[in-house]
């Protein structure tokens, strides 16, 4: 078993090269990785409907004749034909629809010929059709048989058809039913929860035999899919928990707590630290203090204040004689920790650096060098910080902002750089707000700090949903708040994730407002902007020279305007609900009264409005976040889709949260000596390429 499936593709049938860089998209390289490539969904292709029997908006399996074809030009002027064949067996008519037609399909839909179709079924001018589905020729007297079970789908990727990964798939679980396999989780334990060997698991899944097994699959109530459903998310654990392991026994920077710098730099700031801020500090305090590498997540909300407490980590850290990096996703909100990290830290005497990917020449090699000779202290920046030309003297601490917008292999990249043979001391930060156990389980490897408090300052944002016809009215409204002093972010979205699309969207709506208000200073900022020009208008507008800032999502974190009081956001529908609280969070952070105003089309659906409402009626990131999981999965919440960390192929964090207790228990019971192969097969055959956990450098 062992050496069939770990071959490669190409052993298989219909696998040259070309396929099989295709199936490398999908991330499969072995016959190993195609086992674990699981169905989304089922189809019913074990018998004929009839199509008198045919319901609108469901898959069906048909045996008709044809009794007319024709091709037809689409609309007037058009250069491409449309093919549409009527069919029928004893029981009713219905049409078959062709866009896209060869030479060879036209020949199969000839009249009197005997098809078998399966497809979508649908209504078009009072008619029963079917647009593109599959079609095969038969002779109605010796019909090829029916599928004996039902009819797996898988994901795919552009130019491989599904008939195709099916055919190959298909080949490993003949495989699997000649072979026997190891097993992955310990046969007490699986007797105990009554779940079935692998083998079995792995079949039933990929061929499921009944209607019974595909109902419980698709109430991810299955006993096959509860024991991999396990088995993922136990394999994800161990594989942190190794990675904690490695980290945990590396000589780490020694931190020295006793320093003065914390104190001073609190009796200087403008503000009170939160009592939720306070232990934050002495959390990590604590952690430079164990004498082992620090790796701590620190969770916030919006305007928590999480960028203050990372700012007070650095100070031991350069008392200490090690230099300080902090990682932003976004060059705006690296500029704005920057401009923070250089105020707060300017009365201390500590050098504050800024790497961005737009620094050049001379200006860049500067800023290495004073990087590379310790003469920063502490160094803010992008994915600019972990090139190659990058070079640290003594790196202490890593801390990493919005951590889901980074992959693992970036962040070890970031942890390497330094010179000698410390692992630095890891802070993550996060104002995605993620439910205690759920962080706990998906950030395994990390110490967990919640900041549950806002500062007493910050107002509480009114929300209100307004429809694009009072679109007018809401312009007037935006006008007398300015004339009195207030600032106005203008958000613009675009359904298609394309951000030349969203710049040309705020483009249009920048135009138009200086149209319609040009007795005010408009701006816009986009993605598509050269660095030194956005932050030129970005200063602007906290100067007060600018009364409205046009923008595309690019501003949901790092600004930080206090005197800006009304978030106005386009189209709101097109963002996740976490990414609406984000938005929301730029403004309320100064004395005036603060709004969030979702300016919505007319005829949203009830499911829509609903989740605006969510918005509207709630301030709390964490039942927002909550709520958006629910919607939307954990794995758009949290950013890993983008990010290929923790995607998980069967696991959903949130429906499956309820066996985080069991998965903690059996990763325990697996990391025991006598388990060791099962542990390494778990990693191998579930997290796999993203080996990258483990690694540590």
């Amino acid at each position: 078993m062992e050496d069939w499936s770990a071959q490669g593709l190409r052993y298989l049938k219909g696998v040259g090269p070309k396929v099989a860089q295709k199936l490398e998209k999908l991330g499969l390289m072995t016959q190993r990785d195609l086992l674990f490539h699981l169905p989304l969904r089922y189809e019913d292709r074990t018998s004929v409907t009839a199509v008198g029997s045919l319901q609108p908006g469901q898959r069906f399996l048909v045996q008709a004749e044809v009794l007319h074809v024709g091709t037809s030009f689409r609309r007037q002027g058009a250069s491409r034909r449309v093919l549409a064949a009527k069919l029928a067996d004893h029981s009713g008519v219905f049409t078959v629809r062709l866009f896209y037609f060869s030479a060879k399909l036209q020949q199969m839909l000839e009249k009197g010929n005997w098809i078998r179709c399966f497809g979508e079924v649908r209504i078009a001018q009072g008619e029963l059709e079917m647009v593109h589905p599959e079609l095969q020729l038969i002779d109605i007297d010796q019909p090829p048989p029916l599928d004996q079970n039902l009819t797996p789908v898988y994901s795919t990727t552009e130019g491989l058809h599904q008939q195709s990964i099916k055919k190959i798939v298909g080949q490993v679980i003949d495989k699997l039913q000649e072979h026997d396999m190891p097993e992955t989780l310990p046969q007490d334990w699986l007797a105990v929860h009554h779940f079935p060997d692998f083998k079995s698991a792995m079949l039933c899944l990929h061929r499921p035999r009944d209607s019974k097994d595909v109902r419980l699959i698709a109430q991810r109530n299955h006993p096959a899919q509860h024991r991999f459903v396990i088995e993922e998310l136990t394999a994800h654990r161990l594989a942190l928990l190794e990675r904690r392991a490695e980290i945990s026994v590396r000589q780490n920077p020694p931190i020295n707590t006793t320093g003065k710098l914390i104190e001073q730099l609190t009796c200087n700031l403008p503000f009170s630290l939160t009592q939720a801020q306070q232990n934050a500090v002495q959390d990590l305090l604590q952690d430079f203090d164990s004498g082992k590498p620090m790796l701590r997540l620190l969770q916030g909300d919006v305007g928590s204040g999480k960028t203050v407490v990372a700012a007070l980590a650095c100070l031991p850290v350069v008392e200490s004689g090690f230099q300080a990096a902090l990682m932003a996703p976004t060059e705006i909100l690296a500029e704005q920790h920057y401009q923070n990290f250089k105020q707060w830290f300017e009365t201390l005497d500590i050098n504050v650096v800024c790497l961005l990917g737009a620094d050049k020449g001379k200006k860049r090699e500067q800023k290495l060098a004073v990087i590379a000779n310790a003469e920063a202290a502490v160094v803010v920046g992008t994915h600019a910080l972990f090139q190659a030309s990058v070079e640290f003297n003594a790196l202490g601490l890593i801390i990493i902002d919005e951590q889901h917008r980074f992959g693992v292999d970036q962040r070890l990249a970031l942890q390497k750089k330094t010179l000698n043979e410390n692992m630095p001391h890891q802070l993550i930060m996060t104002a995605t707000p993620i439910p205690r156990t759920m962080a706990m389980s998906i950030y395994a490897d990390l110490d967990y700090t919640q900041i549950d408090e806002l500062p007493p300052d910050r107002k509480p944002v009114t929300t209100s949903i307004v429809s694009e016809q009072q679109r007018q009215s809401l312009i007037e409204r935006v006008a007398g708040s300015c004339e009195c002093g207030g600032q106005v972010y203008w958000v613009c979205t675009l359904i298609e994730e394309s951000e030349a699309l969203q710049c040309e969207a705020a483009e249009v709506t920048y135009q138009a407002l200086q149209q319609q208000l040009p007795q005010l200073s408009i701006a816009l900022v986009h993605g598509r902007m050269k660095a030194a020009e956005k932050e030129s208008v970005i200063q602007a507008f906290k100067r007060g020279e600018t009364q409205i800032l046009v923008a595309t999502t690019v501003i949901e974190v790092g600004v930080d305007v206090p005197n800006a009081n009304i978030m106005i956001i386009e189209n709101p529908e097109r963002l996740g609900l976490s990414q609406i609280h984000q938005l929301r969070g730029r403004v309320g952070r100064g004395s005036r009264e603060s709004f969030c105003i979702l300016l919505v089309k007319n005829n949203l659906s009830e499911s829509v409005r609903n989740r605006m409402d969510i918005i509207r009626n709630h301030q709390d990131g964490f039942i927002i976040a909550e709520k958006d999981l629910q919607i939307r999965g954990a794995g758009e919440v949290l950013g890993t889709r983008q990010t290929g960390e923790a995607s998980f192929k069967i696991a959903d964090l949130l429906h499956d949260q309820n066996w985080f207790a069991e998965v903690e228990a059996l990763a325990a019971l697996i990391r025991k000596s006598q388990h060791q192969n099962m542990r390494q097969q778990l990693l191998r055959n579930w997290v796999g390429a993203r080996q990258g956990y483990t690694e540590v450098g």
